[in-house]
């Protein structure tokens, strides 16, 4: 009999942000501890917005649940004096794995402009948590970035961002063919990262056409179709759909060659249970 396939998940958090979320959070990461992700990560708002509540995540995280804990970091406006000494903050931690990220433009702008003593980009942050020892991993887009500066441009970028990046985690998306190419891509440009789909189980399908919006993620006419067959009320069948949607999607992106998923849990537990067991991933006991 041939050995199990051996498949890499990671699962990514938000900070929950009313107190009395905070003990489910602490339930949630107990629970999904159990299916022996890679890692978990945490996000983390431009300009330090949920700086505080990622911190007290992560601090929650390394106390009740055993994955290793990647902490998100922006550069969006903040200083670089201010910005590592969020880096210092996560090392204080225990925690020496970043997901170094630009950000989104700061409340009230509509678009992306380096702090006046901040980093100017992902690259940049890269460049200097590297130089402080820290593992990272970087973004990366299969669909084109919605403030792309073209294709020279945006892959001069990827190359010096993710020259020393473990991963390259994308953005969702529900083109796998995009997916595919994006990975070969980074194979011809010397790209040594490993490329991670980035997978959002699809919880509530007006909520991302929302989110897609503003991150430029496409979503196809045949999602569009396959939601207004199940009728908004049907709160169940439409849950059952998008659990097997993210399940077709894995099984394509495996079929590809794909090993490793980095999975947007929206703190939500069971459609990110619904995938493991999909993968084949049977729960520990919770941890203690």
């Amino acid at each position: 009999m041939s050995a199990p396939e051996a498949l890499e998940i990671s699962f990514e958090y938000f900070p929950p942000v009313a107190a009395e979320a905070v003990e489910k959070f602490e339930a949630l990461a107990r629970r999904l501890a159990g299916y022996r992700p890679s890692f978990v990560s945490v996000t983390y708002g431009a300009g330090g917005g949920t700086r505080e509540r990622t911190l007290s995540v992560i601090e929650k995280l390394r106390a009740v649940a055993p994955p290793p804990v990647a902490g998100h970091l922006t550069v969006s406006g903040a200083s670089r004096a201010q910005t590592m000494a969020v880096a210092a903050r996560y090392r204080e931690l225990g925690v020496d794995h970043v997901v170094a990220l630009r950000g989104d433009p700061v409340k009230g702008e509509t678009h992306f402009a380096p702090h006046p003593e901040g980093f100017a980009s992902a690259a940049e942050l890269a460049e200097a948590l590297s130089a402080e020892g820290f593992a990272y991993d970087v973004a990366g887009y299969a669909e084109p970035h919605p403030e792309s500066l073209g294709e020279a441009a945006d892959w001069a970028h990827l190359k010096r961002k993710a020259s020393g990046a473990r991963r390259v985690l994308t953005q969702f998306a529900f083109d796998d063919a995009a997916i595919a190419r994006f990975r070969d891509r980074c194979v011809a440009e010397g790209i040594a990262a490993q490329v991670t789909p980035g997978i959002m189980p699809i919880v509530d399908f007006e909520q991302l056409c929302k989110f897609a919006a503003r991150c430029g993620a496409r979503i196809p006419a045949w999602l569009h179709e396959a939601f207004a067959k199940v009728s908004p009320e049907d709160k169940a069948a439409r849950r059952e759909l998008g659990d097997r949607l993210a399940a077709e999607q894995v099984d394509r992106l495996r079929a590809a060659g794909f090993r490793a998923f980095h999975i947007y849990t929206l703190n939500r537990a069971d459609p990110t249970e619904a995938l493991c067991a999909h993968l084949g991933r049977a729960p520990e006991a919770a941890a203690a």
